[in-house]
């Protein structure tokens, strides 16, 4: 009966997939099984729950291609054509221009900044963890950029460059707790979309695009939190995750769309609508997130 209700789950419509309460048992799902642990007694227990958990995964994930199918069907599969689809996500791509950036660049008080942080915060799936996951058992060219790019959020062995702890400064600098139960599930969407994507295969292409559609558009997001962070008083020191990513993003997207995108498209077409669906999918999430923050900056929300 367990088994069924799951089962019910994971066929269901986009209403149950998009919720509250189902996006917060994936993140806590997540957050456990990727975690290192010690095997136990009770391992065939924890598998038959990752295999429900999976399929509840996998039901999410196909709801979000429903949404975007048409849209990546479009986008060229010659490397050429299809590289310029892929750069002008920048200015045309879901959520792309949203007000809530200027907004927060030039007007946010400090209260509107940190509530937004820390729905960053808790939605964080580790851009470093997503890009070693996804990187395994790719093509030569590919896989060499990802661990340069992995390299790079490793702080090139420095653990002072390291991106990860430059986040947890500003975070422990605005006192900030961020936790699954207290953020709003567009985040979580998103940070679970992003982790399935890198952790599930059949979806390996699909992550290199939701990877690549980061570095393109994260400079302008990462440059007007800089901005609100530096007019509202903080130190170079705090500010330096945004600063350092409304810079660094931009080459790290060339490098991405050159070095990972061309070659896989150029040794098999098909995948240039996979990567489109795994960048519109992220992008999506991304649009829905932004819009709730509005909702819940702007007027206070209602819950929804």
């Amino acid at each position: 009966m367990a088994m069924r209700a799951l089962q019910g789950q994971a066929d269901a419509p986009a209403p149950i997939l998009f919720s509250e309460s189902f996006q917060r048992r994936i993140a806590h799902w997540n957050h456990e099984r990727l975690a290192p642990q010690f095997p136990g007694a009770d391992w065939e227990e924890w598998l038959e729950r990752d295999t429900r958990m999976l399929r509840l995964e996998g039901g999410f994930i196909e709801a979000l291609r429903a949404e975007i199918a048409a849209e990546a069907a479009a986008a060229p599969t010659d490397v050429d054509g299809f590289i310029d689809w892929f750069e002008a996500l920048k200015e045309n791509g879901p959520g792309q221009g949203d007000p809530l950036f200027p907004w927060i660049a030039d007007d946010a008080s400090i209260e509107d900044v940190s509530w937004f942080l820390e729905q960053e915060a808790a939605g964080e799936a580790g851009f470093d963890d997503l890009v070693a996951y996804t990187q395994v058992k790719l093509p030569a060219a590919p896989k060499l950029e990802l661990a340069r790019n992995y390299w790079d959020e490793m702080g090139r062995g420095n653990p002072k460059g390291m991106h990860g702890p430059m986040l947890d400064v500003l975070v422990e600098t605005l006192g900030l707790t961020p936790q699954i139960d207290t953020t709003v599930w567009q985040s979580l969407a998103l940070a679970n979309a992003m982790t399935a994507m890198a952790t599930t295969r059949r979806y390996a292409w699909h992550s290199v695009g939701a990877l690549g559609a980061i570095e393109l558009t994260a400079p302008g997001r990462s440059a007007s939190t800089a901005r609100a962070l530096r007019r509202l008083g903080f130190s170079g020191h705090q500010r330096r995750y945004f600063d350092l990513h409304a810079v660094l993003d931009v080459k790290h997207s060339e490098d991405w769309n050159r070095e990972a995108l061309r070659p896989l498209v150029a040794e098999d077409p098909r995948r240039a609508t996979a990567i489109a669906e795994g960048a519109l999918i992220r992008l999506k999430c991304g649009e829905r997130c932004f819009a709730r923050y509005r909702q819940e900056l702007w007027s206070g929300g209602d819950g929804a």
